[in-house]
């Protein structure tokens, strides 16, 4: 069995995740997010210990026509590993044949997208959208595990919506057509990210597969994980929005007790943003996730407006540089 490589900053966890032929050091996950979770983030997350990260949905489509935008987000580096590719798509050769590029660029294990629902994915018969029809959903996965060189996963939700929560048999079918292992998000495509979600679900799904069950959904810290996994017997579970901002999140050191320690946070991913990022993009995506550290920290609004206002990237490490000793040492929580 292959045991994933870990980073320096790696934490130890007692419960270990195994899919497929691949060991990974913590039942903790970096869910797969649309203009987030791009290498330098992942490179981050992995450095507090997430056991393994998504990239961005990749578009079949994309890969079908090797579009260069959609083959830099396919760059990853030794560091990363294992390196998780998100595929999305609603035709069954599109699929086949991304899963066989996708292969090229080295991945640990492919997923698939099952599960987003959001309207430019869904209305395509792409995401969640597929759970309304199964069938074709299961010919798409057994033509990603045809083509694939590696262990495929299949991301959904519980169904598409509270009328229709197949996901019992869905999840059967993933299995059945080669999966080895399913990620559940206790919402339906309806709920889209609102309502609370239905962990017994989750549950009903673990006691009915052999392969590995992932919980997603409402997981704001590393209890909250543990908790799903206790009440669902879920094999691991991955951490999707509440990780933006705050990547120690998958880690059991004490996080962030001040400004000051938020800043150094958010000063390393600035820099890996400018390492692997290209020069024309970087500073969008800099604002879009520097401004996450900050949001709702008492008296950090002026740094959010900072960073808005930034006309480059050196004005942001200006930004992030900056002391004011009396703030930066200000607890944000209570230890």
């Amino acid at each position: 069995m292959r045991q994933a490589t870990h980073p320096p900053f790696f934490t130890a966890f007692t419960t270990m995740l195994t899919i497929g032929n691949i060991s990974f050091t913590s039942p903790f996950i970096l869910a797969p997010l649309a203009g987030y979770t791009d290498l330098p983030f992942r490179l981050l997350c992995r450095s507090f210990g997430a056991g393994y990260c998504v990239t961005e949905m990749i578009s079949s489509h994309g890969l079908h026509y090797r579009q260069p935008n959609t083959l830099r987000m396919l760059r990853t580096v030794q560091e990363e590993n294992p390196f998780v590719i998100q595929l999305f798509g609603a035709e069954v050769d599109c699929m086949g044949e991304a899963a066989k590029i996708a292969c090229e660029f080295g991945p640990q294990m492919l997923d698939i997208n099952m599960g987003c629902p959001v309207k430019k994915v869904t209305k395509k018969g792409a995401g969640a959208a597929l759970m309304r029809t199964p069938e074709l959903a299961g010919r798409i996965v057994q033509a990603v595990v045809k083509n694939s060189s590696v262990p495929v996963t299949v991301k959904m939700r519980l169904g598409p919506d509270r009328e229709n929560r197949n996901v019992l048999s869905f999840a059967r079918m993933a299995e059945e057509n080669g999966a080895a292992a399913v990620i559940v998000h206790g919402r339906t495509m309806a709920q889209g990210f609102s309502g609370d979600i239905d962990p017994g679900y989750i549950k009903a799904v673990k006691d009915a597969l052999s392969i590995p069950v992932l919980g997603n959904g409402d997981i704001h810290c590393l209890e909250d994980g543990r908790q799903m996994m206790r009440e669902t017997g879920c094999d691991g579970v991955m951490i999707g929005r509440a990780a933006l901002g705050r990547p120690w999140i998958f880690s059991d050191v004490p996080e962030p007790q001040s400004v000051g320690e938020v800043k150094a946070v958010a000063l390393r991913h600035l820099q890996l943003m400018e390492k692997y990022l290209p020069a024309e993009k970087v500073l969008g995506y800099v604002k879009n996730q520097m401004s996450r550290y900050f949001k709702g920290l008492h008296g950090c609004a002026a740094w959010r407006r900072d960073i808005f206002s930034a006309q480059s990237t050196a004005d942001i490490h200006v930004v992030l540089q900056r002391t004011t000793d009396s703030h930066d040492a200000e607890k944000i929580r209570e230890p």
